[in-house]
């Protein structure tokens, strides 16, 4: 599926102030209509070897998937369903392989990622997640967040132990409840929305939102929107500016046109 003119992206990426390397890792194809993030975690070198071998396979497998070029097209076809199938087989496969690597070579032993997939298809947003990386929709210049942290303060909030605040300010902020390549299986979340022309998506890490509230976020892409660019490093700079206590990745996607599926099957887009 070509979506070359319709979907622009736009990435960022930052060791920020207090981290010597930077274990985020994030890719994108505006052709295919495509970006993966991963937050990497694990002792010396092991967490962006995490990050960037997910980005890497996920990259290949689902861009392989929109050109048509690759088994989960033969297996799965390209119905609205399958191509969550796809995407959720995908991340499955990074997560065997990241944890084949740490079982072999002990200086990797517990490396693991978050990891956040977008990828434009038929008029729709499908997003595959495991862990605290985000994806937020700017519309109508209001943000959502759409997806949901598997992280240990999010448990507490969704059994209201918590307010956004308290996990806010929580020191056990930082802990996930899944993450990929630690264990032989996980539990990949996998959603599809909707999208309209003018769009913008967010996906980010960690070490924007620890750092820059929801409404700052906001009022950053009301003000820049027109300039992708400016308005990914922009974030960057008020996480650093904030203390930039971690690695800080951004991606912005934004919807330009219409892209149903070209077998005629279409999904209605506002615009």
């Amino acid at each position: 599926m070509n979506l070359r003119g319709k979907i622009e992206i736009a990435c960022q990426t930052d060791v920020g102030q207090m981290r010597d390397h930077n274990e985020d890792a994030l890719s994108s194809d505006e052709n295919v209509g495509l970006a993966v993030l991963a937050d990497g975690m694990g002792g010396l070198n092991a967490g962006e070897v995490a990050s960037a071998m997910s980005v890497q396979l996920l990259m290949g497998a689902l861009r392989a998937y929109q050109t048509g070029n690759s088994v989960f097209e033969a297996e799965l076809g390209a119905t609205d369903e399958l191509v969550q199938a796809a995407v959720k087989s995908a991340i499955e496969k990074a997560n065997s392989s990241v944890f084949h690597v740490s079982q072999i070579q002990p200086k990797y032993k517990g490396m693991g990622t978050t990891v956040v997939v977008g990828l434009f298809r038929n008029n729709r947003l499908i997003t595959g997640h495991i862990g605290d990386s985000r994806v937020y929709r700017f519309r109508a210049d209001k943000l959502e967040q759409i997806t949901k942290d598997h992280s240990f303060v999010q448990e507490l909030i969704d059994q209201g132990i918590y307010t956004e605040d308290e996990a806010r300010a929580s020191k056990r902020k930082n802990i996930v409840t899944r993450a990929l390549g630690v264990a032989p299986k996980v539990e990949v979340e996998v959603n599809e929305h909707q999208v309209n022309v003018g769009d913008i998506y967010l996906m980010c890490s960690d070490g924007l939102t620890d750092l820059v509230v929801d409404s700052n976020i906001e009022s950053s892409l009301r003000e820049l929107s027109s300039n992708l660019g400016a308005a990914a490093g922009h974030l960057v700079n008020l996480a650093n500016a904030s203390g930039g206590k971690d690695n800080i990745s951004v991606v912005l996607c934004r919807v330009r046109q219409s892209f149903p599926d070209e077998d005629g099957r279409v999904s209605k887009v506002l615009s």
